[in-house]
């Protein structure tokens, strides 16, 4: 592990993976990501599915198989996803185990076309749950409206979840609210708290890339929405995650919900590519990283001490400075939760095609 990576370790972030493929597992990568960049976890979207399908060869004899089975489509989606997601679980079994459950972990999303619905959604992360039968499992639920309920259920049932797709601080308080619930109903039933985790990811860079359009070439407000919006999000978990509230669950084994930062690659070039992990470490927190971002870190990373606490009033500024250029905070967040909406969809039909094609070839 370089000394970038060990410092952000040591400075409290847990690092993970946003990629997977069968490719990375049969050849070992993932495990030597594990043993030599100090990686922890791995999330998955029907994107990095698609992609691996579509640039890997080690599909081929299950899909064939699934093709003479006469699977159907999404049966045939459902099984390659839910087999890699399987394996990936198995390397990072040791570190499940070194940390008591609460790295080491796997993430997979329901479908997309469930976002809306709250019932479909819990049938589908219960289904995904005992289908990959994996104690380090995390099952993603988009933090909608109604999404929020499916969020409550699922935890109430014992699962543990990877909220995604978080982009506005009034719905993160609401997906606290969620878990909390939900681990209100778990403890009434008698399952034992400790054994759930769940994470809230928070969306960074989308952010920036919206709230920069809106502001001309080289205002100063540019590439500081994104950082601010996280950091207030890590005050809002700090006070929640110790309230009374919590301070009773957690008695009882219960786990805070670790904020989680998804979309760290950086997608304008004049920003510096690490920018999205360097000004958002503190403790108690994960980086999801797409390999480029994190081998950038693993180069010339710096951790520069805590860059979130103490730094909420500035936080506060920015988001009230671009008030005043009319930009609407609100107006931003909800934009970029339907449009993140529609990118699910669109990576979800995406897969479908790759598989279909996959299967026609097969």
């Amino acid at each position: 592990m370089t000394d970038s990576l060990k410092a952000l370790r040591d400075a409290g972030v847990s690092i993970w993976l946003d990629d997977l493929s069968r490719e990375r597992l049969a050849s070992g990568n993932l495990a030597e990501l594990v043993e030599d960049s100090g990686v922890v976890g791995v999330t998955t979207n029907p994107t990095i599915f698609a992609s691996a399908l579509a640039n890997g060869e080690r599909y081929a004899d299950q899909v064939a198989e699934l093709k003479a089975q006469g699977v159907e489509l999404d049966e045939a989606v459902f099984q390659i996803t839910t087999t890699d997601v399987q394996q990936a679980a198995d390397v990072l079994r040791p570190v499940y185990d070194a940390t008591n459950g609460v790295d080491g972990r796997v993430s997979i999303e329901v479908d997309p076309g469930k976002a809306r619905d709250t019932d479909g959604t819990v049938a589908l992360a219960k289904r995904l749950w005992d289908t990959v039968d994996r104690p380090n499992l995390l099952i993603k639920i988009p933090a909608t409206v109604e999404g929020l309920p499916a969020i409550a259920a699922t935890i109430a049932a014992g699962i543990s979840v990877n909220v995604t797709l978080i982009f506005s601080l009034e719905r993160y308080r609401g997906v606290m609210d969620s878990y909390l619930y939900g681990l209100e109903q778990a403890d009434a039933a008698g399952i034992d708290l400790s054994t759930i985790h769940s994470v809230a990811s928070f969306f960074v860079s989308r952010v920036d890339s919206e709230v920069d359009k809106r502001l001309e070439e080289g205002h100063p407000l540019r590439g500081k929405a994104a950082i601010a919006n996280a950091r207030l999000a890590y005050e809002a978990f700090e006070e929640v995650f110790s309230s009374d509230r919590f301070k009773a669950l957690e008695a009882k084994g219960a786990h805070a919900q670790r904020p989680l930062w998804a979309s760290t690659g950086v997608k304008d070039p004049a920003y510096p590519d690490t920018l999205y992990v360097t000004e958002l470490v503190t403790a108690d927190t994960v980086n999801t990283m797409p390999e480029k971002t994190l081998q950038a870190f693993a180069d010339h990373g710096e951790v520069v001490g805590d860059t979130i606490r103490g730094r909420y009033d500035e936080a506060r500024q920015v988001i009230a400075d671009l008030e005043k250029e009319g930009i609407s905070y609100d107006e931003v967040v909800a934009q970029l939760e339907d449009e993140g909406l529609q990118k699910f969809d669109d990576s979800w039909a995406e897969l479908l095609e790759t598989v279909r094609g996959e299967l026609e070839k097969a």
